[in-house]
């Protein structure tokens, strides 16, 4: 039973970008072979337990696809796989690849109901997962929700520690003899990986993407920010299994022959000691935790090895983090503007920080070697003129093929030439930059007027007392919604509310849009996938709402 992947992608479309030499049309395995092949004592992966080189790697990942073939694991099978960053999560990735398999990789600390979900829909026929990580048992947990997937047979364990009874131990697999093994050789364009992305719906959204999107799309996108062209040593901060993290094995290993430096966790500490110790060319993350990295170094003063290229996305980057990260880092802070549904710009190397701007946050100009983008009238996806706000929507080499097992979200977010629906909105100007202005979904409706989170915690993050910032819209029997602001104060001593509002009136921003509620926090919570828990960071605001109490300045220990 394989779940059916089919591309809405015209498949002239998909083949002009390879003639055209876009996309490489090569599987991710034997990309990755040919790296192997011409350098192969080059180091792949720096982790907790050291250096592997690319051709110790690659017997690695023959072990373990000849484990997985022995166990019935063939083309076009989905597998799920749930790892911390490490070289075990680099093996799986490329095994399957090389099996002509469909990884499906999720964050680790994922709950058991997320994950049935997941696998359920996919039709995953197996399982990858950690004996333990952080307290979480993941593989004894998956393992106990076979009975009630059909379609999986094996739940795989990765060590340390004991495999748990019923699963398959991943060392064992790591000992078969791959004397014999003879590796696929996939359609180019056929699925290679389903990214997942929680999104606005009530399920997480699973989105499938070919080894040609993966190479040459996301690919091309790295490839601007080599100006040197040569390998690149990249510390990924999110995790591998995000789709963030999937410029990792396919793009930063099999399509450009670099080497991946991975933190099983991320802490600012030890961020900073990989940076100090490992002098990444680029380093990928999320602007809460380059805040966090910058608030251990301000109170240190160290210098760090300057990097090629600071790239931050995930969540809007404001013009304070990326100026004290500029000059932090010595290096150029990217600003990208990515999903897993399919849509990929960035600021560039071009100047230290990205341009500021009144109207929204700068994306940079599009590339049509990684994604083409337009801006679309909401209603109709008629093309705006420039400078006209509308729905940004996207297409070009990077576009995935389609929503796994879900043809309501194919039909709600993808146009009948292939486009992606975005649900951000934006414009384009005169000189073809793209400016994100908010969401079509993220919006907090208050008295029937809607506010965008997005522009306030904008103006907020230029506060002097503020490190970092979250808004969030909670419930009101009077208004409908009020907005919340989260925030990590800069200093011991905390903003208050009043003052917040009073910097956004010095701002320019009109009234209606301050924020009536304060959440003061030591540290915003993160997402299993690196992201601001904005989901978690409402349900604090709301079990602490009373009508008689105002939520200013609440301690974290009191807000959760």
């Amino acid at each position: 039973m394989t779940v059916a992947l089919h591309d809405l992608l015209p498949a002239d479309l998909r083949r002009s970008w390879v003639i055209d030499g876009t996309c490489p049309d090569l599987d991710l395995y034997s990309l990755f072979r040919a790296r192997q092949i011409a350098d192969l004592h080059r180091t792949a992966v720096l982790d907790a337990k050291g250096k592997l080189c690319y051709t110790a790697l690659d017997r690695k990942v023959r072990c373990l696809a000849t484990g997985l073939r022995d166990l019935g694991i063939g083309p076009g099978d989905v597998v799920g796989v749930q790892l911390p960053n490490g070289r075990n999560a680099v093996v799986a990735d490329l095994a399957l690849a090389a099996l002509g398999a469909v990884a499906l990789p999720f964050p680790v600390g994922r709950g058991s109901l997320e994950a049935e979900c997941l696998l359920r829909r996919a039709e995953a026929v197996a399982v990858i997962a950690a004996v333990e990580h952080r307290g979480n048992h993941h593989a004894a947990d998956l393992n106990t929700l076979a009975p009630a997937l059909p379609a999986l047979r094996h739940a795989i364990a990765a060590g340390p520690g004991s495999a748990p009874e019923g699963t398959v131990p991943l060392a064992q697999l790591l000992r078969s003899d791959p004397s014999a093994f003879v590796p696929a050789r996939p359609d180019p364009d056929s699925a290679a990986r389903i990214l997942v992305s929680s999104g606005s719906e009530a399920e997480p959204k699973m989105v499938a993407y070919s080894h040609n999107a993966l190479a040459g799309g996301r690919g091309n996108f790295l490839a601007s920010l080599m100006p040197e062209r040569t390998p690149p040593r990249c510390l990924f901060l999110v995790p591998l299994a995000s789709a963030f993290g999937s410029n990792g094995t396919a793009v930063t290993l099999a399509r450009h022959g670099g080497t991946l430096i991975l933190l099983d966790h991320f802490t600012p500490e030890a961020a900073i000691a990989a940076v100090r110790e490992h002098e990444p060319t680029h380093i990928l993350g999320v602007p809460t935790m380059v805040r966090m990295m910058l608030d251990r170094l301000d109170s240190t003063g160290e210098k760090l090895p300057a990097p090629t290229a600071l790239i931050l996305g995930g969540s809007a980057l404001d013009g304070t983090t990326a100026e004290n990260a500029a000059r932090a880092f010595g290096c150029p802070v990217v600003n990208l503007y990515g999903s897993a549904d399919g849509v990929n710009c960035h600021t560039g190397l071009g100047s230290a920080t990205p341009d500021g701007d009144a109207r929204g946050v700068v994306a940079g100009r599009p590339d049509p070697r990684v994604a083409d983008i337009r801006v679309a009238d909401t209603e109709t996806q008629e093309q705006l003129p420039d400078g006209a706000i509308g729905e940004i929507i996207a297409r070009g080499p990077m576009t995935p093929m389609c929503y796994v097992a879900s043809p309501d979200l194919d039909a709600r977010y993808r146009t009948r030439e292939g486009w992606v629906r975005t649900g951000d909105l934006g414009f384009l100007d005169k000189d073809g930059t793209l400016h994100i202005v908010g969401r079509l979904k993220d919006i907090v409706i208050r008295g029937g007027a809607n506010i965008s989170p997005a522009e306030v915690e904008r103006e907020l993050a230029a506060h002097p007392y503020v490190r970092d910032v979250v808004c969030v819209g909670v419930p009101d029997e009077v208004m409908g919604e009020r907005l919340a602001a989260c925030v990590v104060s800069r200093t011991t001593d905390s903003p208050t509310l009043d003052s917040l509002c009073a910097h956004l009136t010095e701002r320019g921003l009109e009234q209606r849009k301050h924020p009536e509620r304060l959440l003061v926090v030591e540290e915003l919570p993160l997402t299993p996938a690196g992201k601001p828990d904005r989901a978690g960071l409402r349900r604090r605001l709301t079990d602490n709402l009373s009508p008689e109490r105002d939520l200013a300045a609440v301690p974290l220990a009191q807000a959760g």
